[in-house]
């Protein structure tokens, strides 16, 4: 991934933060000339050690799945928020007009090797904890237990687990870091008038990197 050193980040506990929120990834396997592309939610667990993994689960009619035996490199990309850079937010506009349209996002890119996993017991647990972690803090929360059991069995039955243990994790936050203070603070302002609440929170983590650069 093309990271300008103004935009890497490279804290893990920022990264994982990241990921933890996006949720959903964009899970890439080159295999026999093909890429396989799927969309999936996926949960970073950390072993203790400083090792990570990412789980999910497919389709079992999905082929992505028949692709994992030799476990090849893959991909999981998640995507945070991410907004358009009017030039009229920045200060520089009114000093020289030199600026231009950009785009402003963060990125997360886990690298690592992807197996298939086909074990029943492990996969109740995956999906527990992923409703586990949507539906908490619901005035009336869904759990696994209110669908039937044979109902739960079947569709268990319809998938298969991934696990990508991680090799390398790549954070691009480019929130025009590289540009002067008050053109930053222009942006910020724009973002917080802005409608649309991603860009919002384009607008929020970059005013948390100001105070962080200032504290």
């Amino acid at each position: 991934m093309y990271t300008p050193a103004a935009f890497r980040e490279t804290r893990t506990e920022v990264l994982l933060a990241a990921i933890r929120d996006a949720q959903l990834a964009t899970l890439v396997t080159p295999a026999d000339g093909e890429l396989h592309i799927t969309h999936v939610p996926m949960i970073p667990v950390a072993d203790g050690a400083g090792g990570l993994t990412l789980e999910a689960h497919l389709a079992r009619g999905n082929p992505h799945h028949q692709a994992l035996a030799a476990r090849p490199p893959s991909v999981a990309i998640f995507h945070g928020p991410q907004a358009y850079v009017s030039p009229g937010w920045y200060a520089s506009k009114a000093e020289h007009g030199k600026v231009v349209p950009t785009w402003n996002y963060v990125v997360v890119h886990a690298h690592g090797a992807l197996e298939a996993i086909d074990d029943t017991a492990w996969l109740e647990d995956q999906v527990r904890r992923l409703t586990t972690r949507n539906e908490t803090g619901r005035a009336a929360p869904w759990s696994v237990d209110d669908a039937p059991r044979d109902y739960l069995d079947g569709m268990l039955r319809g998938i298969v687990g991934v696990r990508l243990t991680v090799a390398r994790l790549e954070g691009v936050w480019k929130l025009q870091q590289h540009r002067s203070d008050a053109d930053r603070a222009g942006l910020i302002a724009g973002y917080a008038a802005e409608p649309d609440a991603e860009a919002q929170a384009v607008g929020r983590i970059m005013a948390e990197l100001e105070r962080d650069r200032t504290s």
